[in-house]
């Protein structure tokens, strides 16, 4: 079954605001944000870092480096389940 290439994917759910940090996939990038943890035991918070695939819309132009908004939608692919909504670095 072809999807229709004017599909059109509404994102809903989460949102996060992070880097791009990988840019070598067609139509994908990796982004990253860090985040703290307070860890009880030492009384003091460590820098833990999370990454997801999101993917590019065609009107939206991000390379490495770019800060961009994602925010959660439908599974596009086995790994991708965000797509960015706007690039903050412009």
């Amino acid at each position: 079954m072809k999807k229709n290439s004017n599909e059109r994917i509404t994102p809903h759910g989460r949102t996060f605001s992070g880097t791009v940090t990988s840019r070598r996939m067609q139509k994908t990038a990796k982004v990253t944000w860090e985040r703290r943890i307070y860890l009880k035991k030492y009384e003091r918070y460590e820098k833990r870092r999370s990454g997801v695939m999101a993917h590019v819309p065609g009107g939206i132009d991000v390379k490495e480096g770019d800060k961009v908004i994602i925010q959660e939608c439908r599974p596009i692919s086995k790994t991708k389940h965000f797509i960015i909504i706007k690039n903050e670095s412009k």
